[in-house]
């Protein structure tokens, strides 16, 4: 019951959403004949609506299960570097090389191996044994020294090149494209394998040997849900940039709403990530039309207080 209303709930905000911009449209115009109206929605906004739902979806599940694996709320994916990673290797071929500029699709990939690279390096440092915490320290000083890296390229480069490296920094759907969409689409099977692990996150509030009678060994789940995860995040950073709190405010929000079983919570999370995503982008065009706020300050700004909130909650929990 809750799957299907979350799949027409995400229908209708993504119809919503494509009526709302520069250009105000009603129900009626969305199959419009009129050449002026089709290239509006087929071609610029339906693109965006689209990538921010697969990215913002894959953001909110690939947080719900790094949540589910290190049994933290609070957690997110940038814990495991991908994000940091991402957004180093694209600032340095936007500094090193800025005719690469010219082809977008080079530093999607430089990004999209650099937040693979970055996770791979978190597990080397985390040892075989793949400990939790190890993992989680093992990330955060990753992601802090990658993010550093990042300011520190933006302040040597020219300007030109420091705008380019604002957007991976901020993130942005501004240059939506059909062939984006193509690329979030390889999130879908991605996500398919971590639903189908959403038995393993379930048994991971279990003992070591609990965990192991079940038939799951803990080091081999723990790396396939990270890579996953990596994975995902990765593709989602190449191409819209770092967006902050997406996956960690929606999966938290929905265990709230639904429950902790992950085989409900997982697309449950991915729905509403994607109608946070679809109405936060929303937002950043047309708030200051015909400006664009970049959307991660948008996302920053609605999951900061939630945040707090969060934090808040345990420590009273705590006590």
């Amino acid at each position: 019951m809750h799957l299907t209303t979350g799949i027409f709930a995400m229908i209708l905000v993504g119809s919503l959403v494509l009526m709302v911009g520069a250009v105000p449209l009603d129900w009626t115009q969305l199959l419009a004949s009129d050449p002026q109206t089709q290239t509006i929605v087929w071609q610029l906004r339906l693109p965006r609506v689209l990538l921010a739902g697969l990215v913002g979806g894959g953001l909110a599940l690939a947080g719900a299960c790094v949540q589910g694996l290190f049994r933290n709320p609070l957690a997110d994916p940038t814990l495991i570097g991908v994000a940091g990673g991402a957004a180093l290797a694209a600032a340095i071929c936007i500094a090193v090389a800025p005719l690469l500029l010219a082809n977008p699709w080079w530093i999607a990939g430089a990004a999209f191996l650099g937040g693979l690279t970055v996770t791979f390096l978190v597990l080397a440092i985390s040892g075989r044994e793949t400990a939790l915490h190890t993992l989680l320290l093992a990330g955060l000083a990753v992601n802090a020294v990658s993010l550093a890296l990042v300011g520190l390229i933006g302040v040597l480069v020219v300007d030109e090149s420091f705008r380019s490296i604002a957007f991976w920094t901020l993130g942005s759907l501004n240059h939506a494209t059909w062939q984006e969409v193509v690329v979030a689409l390889l999130m879908l099977p991605l996500a398919w394998r971590l639903i189908y692990r959403a038995e393993a996150l379930n048994a991971m509030v279990l003992s070591e040997h609990e965990f192991s009678s079940l038939g799951y060994s803990s080091q081999l789940i723990r790396r396939e849900v990270i890579v996953l995860v990596a994975a995902m995040t990765g593709i989602a950073v190449s191409l819209t940039g770092v967006i902050a709190f997406v996956g960690l405010i929606v999966p938290h929000m929905a265990r709230i709403a639904f429950g902790a079983m992950h085989r409900t919570l997982l697309p449950l999370a991915f729905m509403m990530g994607a109608m946070l995503m679809m109405l936060a982008d929303a937002a950043s065009r047309t708030l200051i039309a015909p400006m664009e706020i970049p959307i991660g300050i948008i996302t920053a700004l609605i999951g900061a207080p939630v945040f707090i909130a969060l934090l808040r909650k345990q420590v009273v929990s705590d006590d």
